[in-house]
C-alpha cells in the first residue's frame, strides 16, 4: 500500500528496464486490486460479517456508524468507487449536497472549518474552500471521507494492521528481529489476507511467470508482499522470488535472517538493473552464482545450518541515461483512485490524479545533509540523463498513457538539469505539468522560476527542515532562512505552488528553537512564500552522519539489539531533555491551520497552550520574512 491515486513507480521502471533488455517482463499492482475487492458491495457484506461477529462492547465508534448505516454503504460504495476513478463525474452533485453518502467519525474533521471567519457563506463549513462551482472537489473530498471511515472500520473490525499507507508496518520498521513478521505470515488469514490470496492466485494463473519479483519500497509493504510470495510458494515452489525496494534497501543492508528465505529466493539491494540482470543470467546459466551482484542468498551446511550470504560480484551500474523508459502497460490506468484527503491546494497533488513517474537524475547533487542517507546508493551515487534523453522519455508516456501530468520523484531535482529540461519542452513545444522536489538553493532565481513555470511546472517542494540558521548549519543544509524566504517567494511569484518538509526534534533542538522556527514558517505562510508544510519527527538512521557520528552532534546514541533482520532507525539521548512529542502536537495543529489560511494572525505561543510549562517568546522580528523580501526587491 503506497498511493491508491497513482502507481509507485519502481514496477514501472523494471519493466521497462527489462523490455528494453529483450525479457519478457509483465507488471501488477495488487494493492490497488486489493482494494478494489474490499471496496464493493460483496466486500462491505464480508467485512460486516466480521464486524458482527465482534462483542459490541468491542466495536468502536467506527464500526458502530458502520452498522447502523450499512445499507447506505451498500448501495453508495460501487457509485463512489465509480466516481473517484473518474467514470461518473455527474455524481459529484448529489454526493457534494452531503445528502447521498453515510458520514461516520472522519466527517467530524469538518468541524475545523466552522469558524466564524470563513462560515459567512450560508454556514456551509466548506463553502470557504469550495466556492458555488467547485462541486467536484467538494465531493472528492467528501467521497475521502467516507472511504476513511471504511478504512478504519477495516482495521477495528478485520485487522487491527490495516491501512491504506501503513499497512502492518510496526511489522517492519527498523524491526531487529523477524520474529513478529514470522508470527503474523503463521496466524490464519485474515479477509484481507484472504482477498489477497485469490487475488494472487489470479494473478499466477494470468501469467504463469519463472520469476516474480516483488517491490517494497516502504515498511508498511512488506508484510503483504511476503503474503504474497507465501502463496506464490504454496501454489508453485519452483517459481523463483527476489526481494528489493526502498525498505529492502535501507533497512536490510545487514540482513541475517534465514527465515526470510522461506518465503523469498534472493533479496537485492540498491538500484535493482545491474542486480536483475545478474540474477537472470544466473537462471539461464549463464553466469555462476559467485557472480551475483548485492545479492542476498540462503545457505545450508551439512549440519543443516542456515545462514545468510552476501554476493556481491563488482560490476558497474547500468547508466542513467541507459535505464530506459518506464512503461505503465498491463496496470490499470483507468482504476486508480483519485482522492482528496487535504482542502490544500498543493498538498492534495500527492494523493489526487495519476502522475506519471520520472526521474531528473539518479542520487542527489548535495549530499551534504547531516539528517540523510547519504552513504547509501540511492544518494550517494549521482547521475544525470541529457534533456533531450529525458524529452524522449516523457514524449513516449505521454504517447502510451495519455496523460501530461508528470511527477519528477528525484532526492533534490538539479537546477541545472531543470533549466536544460524546461529549454527542451518548450523548444518542443510539449504542453506537460510537472512538479517535483528541490533543495531552495539561491541558483533558483525569479527568473529561473518563471522558466520552469512556463514549461509547465506547477508546484515545488523541497526541505526547509528546522527554520533556524543555527540548526540549518549543523544539518549542513547550504541554506539559510532569508535564503528560503526569496527562492519560495520567487516560486511563487511565478504561480507556482510551494511545499516545506519541516522537521522538528533534531540533535540540541531547544524549546526555544521551535518556537523561533513556527514563527519563520508563520511569516512563510502570511507573506505568501509556501502554501504548504508538513512537519516530520526527526528520526535519527544509522547510515545519517548523525547515525555515524552523533559524538558530533552533542547526542549519545542508544545502544541497539542484536540486529538479524530491519536496521535503520536508532533511539539517542539528547542532553537538551525537551519533549519533543509534546511540541510535535502543537506545530501539526499550526501547520494544518496555516494551510487552511486559518491562525496566521495568532501569536505562534498560542498553538502550545496544552503544556504545562509556558513557552518562551518568540526572539524572530515580526517582519523578519518581509525584510528578507524586501532585499531581494532592492537587489
Amino acid at each position: 500500500m503506497t498511493q491508491l491515486n497513482t502507481p509507485y513507480p519502481s514496477t514501472a521502471y523494471i519493466t521497462g528496464f527489462l523490455r528494453s533488455r529483450g525479457v519478457d517482463a509483465v507488471q501488477a499492482d495488487l494493492a490497488l486490486a486489493l482494494v478494489l475487492k474490499l471496496f464493493t458491495p460483496a466486500g462491505l457484506e464480508a467485512v460486516r460479517g466480521k464486524a458482527l461477529a465482534q462483542p459490541e462492547a468491542d466495536r468502536s465508534g467506527s464500526v458502530h456508524a458502520f452498522l447502523d448505516q450499512f445499507d447506505r454503504y451498500r448501495g453508495t460504495i460501487g457509485p463512489v468507487i465509480a466516481y473517484l476513478q473518474g467514470r461518473d463525474s455527474t455524481l459529484a452533485h448529489r454526493i457534494a449536497a452531503r445528502e447521498l453518502l453515510p458520514e461516520g467519525p472522519r466527517f467530524s474533521a469538518l468541524e475545523v472549518y466552522v469558524d466564524a471567519a470563513l462560515s459567512e457563506e450560508g454556514g456551509d463549513p466548506l463553502a470557504w474552500a469550495f466556492g458555488a462551482l467547485g462541486v467536484q472537489d467538494k465531493a472528492r473530498h467528501i467521497a475521502t471521507l467516507y472511504l476513511n471511515d471504511l478504512a478504519d472500520v477495516l482495521r477495528d473490525a478485520v485487522d487491527e494492521r490495516f491501512a491504506f499507507v501503513r499497512y502492518a508496518e510496526s511489522l517492519a520498521s527498523s524491526q531487529p528481529s523477524f520474529e513478529p513478521m514470522a508470527a503474523a505470515l503463521a496466524a490464519p488469514f485474515t479477509l484481507v489476507d484472504e482477498v489477497l490470496h485469490t487475488l494472487t492466485l489470479a494473478t499466477l494463473a494470468q501469467h504463469k511467470p519463472d520469476v516474480v519479483l516483488l517491490s517494497v519500497p516502504f515498511p508498511g509493504a512488506l508484510y503483504a508482499a511476503l503474503r504474497i510470495a507465501q502463496t506464490i510458494k504454496g501454489q508453485n515452489p519452483h517459481i523463483t522470488i527476489a526481494l528489493g525496494g526502498g525498505f529492502v534497501n535501507t533497512e536490510l543492508r545487514e540482513l541475517a535472517e534465514p527465515r526470510l528465505f522461506d518465503f523469498v529466493d534472493y533479496v537485492t539491494l540498491d538500484a535493482g538493473e545491474r542486480p536483475l540482470l545478474a540474477l537472470l543470467e544466473f537462471l539461464d546459466r549463464k553466469r555462476s552464482r559467485q557472480r551475483l551482484v548485492r545479492t542476498f542468498v540462503r545457505e545450508t551446511s551439512e549440519a543443516g545450518t542456515a545462514t545468510v550470504k552476501y554476493i556481491n560480484f563488482g560490476e558497474p551500474e547500468v547508466a542513467f541515461e541507459d535505464v530506459g523508459t518506464p512503461t505503465w502497460d498491463g496496470l490499470p490506468l483507468d482504476r486508480y483512485l483519485s482522492l482528496l484527503d487535504m482542502l490544500n491546494p498543493m498538498h492534495r497533488l500527492w494523493s489526487d490524479g495519476r502522475w506519471n513517474k520520472l526521474t531528473v537524475a539518479h542520487g542527489c547533487y548535495w549530499k551534504k545533509c547531516s539528517f540523510c542517507d547519504v552513504s547509501l546508493d540511492y544518494i550517494s551515487r549521482y547521475e544525470t540523463a541529457s534533456a533531450a534523453t529525458l524529452a524522449d522519455r516523457i514524449e513516449a508516456i505521454v504517447n502510451e498513457t495519455g496523460q501530461t501530468g508528470f511527477h519528477f520523484v528525484d532526492e533534490a531535482a538539479p537546477p541545472k538539469a531543470l533549466k536544460a529540461l524546461a529549454d527542451e519542452l518548450l523548444r518542443r513545444q510539449l504542453p506537460v505539468s510537472w512538479w517535483g522536489n528541490i533543495r531552495f538553493e539561491k541558483t533558483f532565481s525569479p527568473e529561473l522560476c518563471q522558466l520552469l513555470a512556463d514549461s509547465g511546472c506547477i508546484a515545488m517542494s523541497g526541505g526547509l527542515e528546522v527554520a533556524s540558521d543555527r540548526l540549518l548549519t549543523l544539518m549542513k543544509k547550504g541554506v539559510s532562512v532569508e535564503q528560503v524566504a526569496r527562492v519560495t517567494k520567487g516560486f511563487s511569484d511565478a504561480g507556482i505552488l510551494v511545499h516545506a518538509y519541516l522537521m522538528y526534534g533534531f540533535p540540541t533542538q531547544t524549546v526555544q528553537d521551535t518556537v523561533d522556527s513556527l514563527e519563520y514558517v508563520r511569516q512563510l505562510f502570511e507573506n505568501g512564500c509556501i502554501q504548504s508544510g508538513f512537519f516530520h519527527r526527526f528520526s535519527c538512521t544509522v547510515h545519517s552522519p548523525v547515525g555515524l557520528d552523533p559524538a558530533a552532534y552533542g547526542i549519545e546514541l542508544v545502544p541497539l539489539p542484536e540486529v538479524t533482520f530491519a536496521k535503520n532507525d536508532i533511539g539517542f539521548i539528547d542532553p537538551t531533555g525537551v519533549d519533543h512529542d509534546a511540541l510535535g502536537i502543537g506545530l501539526r495543529k499550526a501547520i494544518y491551520n496555516y494551510m487552511h489560511g486559518i491562525g496566521l494572525d495568532e501569536d505562534v505561543r498560542a498553538w502550545f497552550s496544552h503544556l504545562h510549562d509556558p513557552v518562551p517568546r518568540t526572539r524572530v522580528k515580526r517582519h523578519f520574512i518581509e525584510r528578507a523580501l524586501d532585499k531581494r526587491e532592492r537587489a
